[in-house]
């Protein structure tokens, strides 16, 4: 999405997210008392560091009893809109990820450069599939990039409504199921295309080296 995409969208949901936002704080407050929000530093576009917000879950080391309902609906990353109208931040786009995270996954080089091209979504592909190691995760972003626009993130928006109404855990195992038999998308499936592209990147960068 563009910005002016993305800033369109945040006037249309206003209406709706903003109650829900309220009630999320009062659950939140009356549950523990604690602060509402958590923020941590994350990479965006190229590279810069944000402070992301997300609905606090934790605390003590511990899921709190509203933490948990959050967890599961996906709500506690809603409060992203705060980086997206920021500008930090997209509706849709890659995971936005930590440094630990970068050096984890060993995304460090400048090859890995165009992934940090495109802001970091609230949602996105990686989100709604899950961790499945980090050379998937280099395919789907890759693909999203390659497949990005108008008909992609209107599945992504619907799957992510279906998330937050139906519960992470259920929708991710769905879409799973689809991938393996090939139903989850109209071409060919998501999660074979990624391991299709990551197969394609190192076979390129063994050509290259011989």
């Amino acid at each position: 999405m563009n910005r002016a995409a993305d800033l369109a969208c945040c006037v249309l949901a206003a209406p709706l997210l903003l109650p829900l936002f309220a009630l999320i704080a009062l659950a939140i407050r009356l549950d523990d008392g604690g602060p509402v929000l958590f923020r941590q530093p994350r990479l965006g576009r190229d590279r810069r560091t944000f402070l992301i917000a997300k609905f606090r879950t934790m605390r003590d080391e511990r899921v709190t009893r509203s933490g948990t309902w959050l967890r599961r609906s996906g709500l506690d990353e809603t409060a992203q809109l705060l980086n997206v109208l920021c500008g930090d931040m997209s509706w849709i786009g890659p995971r936005p990820l930590t440094l630990a995270d970068v050096q984890r996954l060993r995304w460090t080089g400048p090859e890995h450069d165009p992934r940090f091209q495109i802001r970091p979504g609230m949602t996105g592909l990686a989100q709604l599939y899950g961790g499945v190691g980090a050379g998937w995760t280099r395919g789907i972003d890759r693909l999203y990039r390659q497949q990005r626009g108008a008909a992609l993130d209107l599945r992504i928006v619907l799957w992510s409504l279906a998330v937050n109404l139906l519960g992470k855990a259920r929708v991710r195992d769905w879409l799973r199921s689809k991938a393996q038999r090939g139903t989850s998308a109209p071409q060919e499936d998501v999660v074979s295309r990624a391991n299709r592209i990551d197969c394609d990147r190192r076979r390129g960068e063994n050509s290259d080296q011989g």
